[in-house]
């Protein structure tokens, strides 16, 4: 008598009667049945078809804000932090304890070569100092490598500065020596260019494979080691003829590896140039 229009009541007591009904909108979506109309058309139901609803399965809720672009949203853009914190991460590792026992080489060599050249080059006080600096280069020469293969710690940075501080500080000791006149230049000339030599030829080959390090390799490098630091103490007597054999053992050595690497360098261009012609063939068919 209200002059209200039946169909209207109808539907508000069907939108009433839904929302005060428990359950009524989770039943619908799990059924997944189309939802009823009431006298008016309204409807009385909505299927809960929400990613995060009570029956999505476990971790399939809404995406996390910058992991990318969700279903129907192509235009999300990633969290702007996330390059920032890798950079961070990448810059951070370079900082380990190999790449810092490499820099601690790399600064001992100035400290070497004063240490050498101190009194005029012949104090035995100087020169007892002198191998004091050039026996912890070697020892961490040994240690930083063993360290960034154990823990993961290899990084771009120590893949260049290794290779170039165990050059620096050979290369700076046998320069001395030499030039003091207690070591001949041409052995000074053969082991340095057999150094810089295979490090050029590595680096021509490393597009068809890389060159392992031999025993004879580490073999060379330990009694090079023995033979110049030997040679930087001011030793007498038997110890200087000794020292002499050393060296003659460690030049046989540097010759021989050095021959040994250029040997594998041409085998592993030649197996590499085989292999992408016999690849290039296989694309042509």
């Amino acid at each position: 008598m209200t002059g209200i229009p039946a169909s209207a009541a109808g539907g508000s007591s069907g939108a009433r009667g839904a929302a005060s009904t428990p359950g009524a909108s989770g039943a619908t979506g799990r059924s997944g049945a189309k939802p009823a109309k009431g006298p008016g058309g309204a409807s009385v139901a909505k299927s809960d078809r929400r990613p995060d609803g009570p029956d999505a399965p476990r971790g399939s809720g809404p995406a996390p804000r910058g992991s990318g672009p969700a279903d129907g949203q192509e235009g999300v853009r990633p969290a702007r932090g996330g390059k920032l914190t890798a950079a961070a991460v990448n810059q951070a590792s370079v900082w380990n304890v190999a790449n810092l026992l490499t820099m601690l080489r790399l600064l001992l060599v100035p400290g070497f070569v004063a240490l050498m050249l101190a009194g005029g080059g012949y104090d035995p006080a100087w020169r007892s100092l002198a191998w004091a600096a050039f026996a912890v280069a070697m020892i961490t020469d040994l240690f930083d490598g063993h360290l960034a293969r154990t823990y993961n710690l290899v990084t771009d940075f120590g893949k260049i500065a290794d290779p170039i501080a165990d050059k620096a500080i050979m290369g700076a000791a046998l320069i001395c020596l030499s030039g003091l006149g207690d070591l001949p230049w041409w052995v000074t000339a053969v082991i340095l260019g057999r150094e810089l030599g295979i490090t050029l030829l590595r680096f021509v080959v490393i597009r068809y494979g890389v060159i392992p390090a031999s025993r004879g390799g580490k073999l060379k490098t330990l009694t090079q080691g023995v033979a110049v630091g030997m040679y930087v103490l001011a030793l007498t007597g038997w110890l200087a003829t000794l020292r002499f054999w050393v060296m003659a053992v460690a030049v046989v050595l540097t010759v021989v590896t050095g021959l040994d690497y250029v040997r594998q360098a041409i085998v592993l261009r030649r197996r590499g140039i085989a292999e992408r012609r016999t690849a290039a063939e296989e694309a042509e068919r």
